[in-house]
């Protein structure tokens, strides 16, 4: 960033604050400090963050500085009924001026949700914290940025009155410093650089290593998909996301992505797996289209179950199942379901992959193009080749442990130790099962496809299967 835009942006900050105090007298006419009655916090984000795997503070932001106007439909009661089914703890923006943000969101917030509610604001007055626990708001985000040490120790003092955590938030080592030297239970370590308004998630893999063990570590900015997830994982107890996810139309379909990753469960004959499968956190919803297979079904029975579903359920991306078929046949398909994917199962050339693309163009059918790509289960070690004309790759087993020679829906694991090509953009399927869902996500996938390893016969779906297999993606 050059030095222009650097000074802008570290403008903002001080100009967010420099105006804090005409807000805060502003507010004391909407809320008079004497008619407050604060809440003393029965909710811990502290203990909601310390609990077993990576937790989550989901953010209720409709706009930024930095981003403008991010949700321009902005429900905060809509989005607090989502956040419930995922997140640790719900962050509320409170600032008007620059995030449009409103107190008032927090009681709405907290009476749709079980979970702690974090009062984002710039806090730099012990009125905000008082107005904050008279909303209803279990923690306070203090920044280091803006607090020297005595202000600091002046709001957490009013904070502990109400019982309010804190989440003290670092951008470098001296605030980390600070932090530690405070006693500060929760520490934010911010990956966005508040003077150019830069992300770098390796601030956070920089300075987590120096947190003492009793404290709870947070990554916040910066958080997009799985994969930085799991990488900054081990580092810390939870993030805190907001602009990532206000962005995406599918509020529901971001959390399941971001906290599970890009998951599919294929085989899906009947409305009530695609739901159960769609309640775990499934993204993709197979269906087979090979007469041949126990799990086949019709585009009649299609048509049916993906309509049902539609109107009923939370949105999933249905996937097409094929193998060997006509493009003709693959494309109408495709268009009549509006499919968000057609996967090709069999042994199909890089020129009839292209003939299935043409036929897709050709009724405007939006549809991706996906291959399966066999991997011998039977072999430790073998050089795989993938067609360069598709959207994503997806390694399935094929074996001939059951007699004969078989590709896919072989319930059993290939070696996911050997090298294969562009694993992270890659879908792994071949015997997935609830027991080696959580040592298949840490292989560096893109994501996972199920199918015999969650029924209880062919083309029945165990739900308690379904359940304990997406459970395990949350290990981490």
């Amino acid at each position: 960033m050059n030095q222009a835009a650097t000074n802008s942006a570290s403008n903002v900050l001080t100009k967010i604050v420099d105006t804090k105090a005409a807000h805060i007298a502003a507010l004391k006419i909407r809320f008079p400090e004497a008619k407050l009655t604060p809440k003393v916090s029965d909710r811990s984000l502290f203990d909601a963050l310390k609990a077993p795997n990576a937790g989550f503070i989901f953010e209720c932001k409709k706009a930024s500085p930095s981003k403008g106007l991010i949700r321009e439909h902005f429900d905060v009661e809509a989005i607090a009924d989502i956040y419930h089914h995922y997140a640790a703890g719900i962050s509320v923006l409170t600032d008007e001026q620059f995030f449009q943000g409103d107190m008032d969101y927090i009681p709405k917030v907290r009476a749709r949700v079980k979970q702690p509610i974090l009062c984002k604001d710039f806090f730099v007055d012990s009125y905000q914290v008082k107005l904050a626990a008279h909303q209803g708001a279990d923690a306070i985000l203090l920044m280091l940025s803006v607090l020297n040490d005595e202000q600091y120790r002046t709001l957490a003092t009013e904070a502990e009155k109400y019982n309010l955590d804190m989440l003290t938030e670092v951008s470098n080592e001296a605030e980390l410093k600070r932090a530690i030297d405070l006693n500060a239970a929760i520490i934010g370590i911010n990956n966005r650089n508040l003077r150019d308004l830069s992300t770098d998630l390796g601030t956070t893999q920089e300075l987590a290593p120096h947190i003492p063990a009793d404290r709870v570590v947070i990554s916040e900015s910066g958080i997009y998909n799985q994969a930085q997830v799991r990488r900054l994982s081990p580092l810390v107890d939870g993030f805190l996301v907001g602009s990532s996810l206000m962005a995406e139309a599918d509020l529901d379909l971001a959390c399941r992505t971001l906290t599970l990753g890009h998951n599919k469960v294929c085989g899906l004959t009947c409305s009530d797996d695609i739901l159960a499968v769609a309640k775990a956190g499934a993204v993709y919803a197979g269906l087979i289209f090979y007469p041949k297979s126990p799990r086949s079904v019709s585009r009649e029975q299609a048509q049916t179950l993906v309509k049902q579903h539609r109107e009923t359920g939370p949105n999933i991306k249905f996937v097409g199942v094929f193998v060997n078929e006509e493009p003709k046949a693959i494309a109408e398909t495709a268009k009549d379901l509006d499919l968000f994917a057609v996967q090709l199962h069999g042994s199909e050339s890089e020129y009839e992959i292209e003939q299935v693309r043409q036929a897709l163009k050709e009724l405007a059918c939006p549809a991706v193009i996906w291959k399966a790509v066999a991997v011998d289960a039977d072999k430790a070690q073998q050089t795989i080749q993938v067609p360069a004309n598709v959207d994503r790759v997806l390694f399935d087993s094929k074996s001939k442990q059951t007699g004969e020679i078989q590709f896919g829906g072989t319930g059993i694991a290939f070696n996911w130790q050997q090298s294969l090509p562009n694993k992270p953009a890659s879908m792994l399927a071949g015997g997935l099962s609830p027991e080696l869902a959580s040592s298949a996500s840490k292989q560096g996938f893109y994501g996972l496809d199920f199918n015999s390893g969650l029924e209880s016969a062919p083309g029945v779906k165990d739900h308690t299967k379904i359940n304990a297999a997406f459970s395990a993606l949350r290990e981490y």
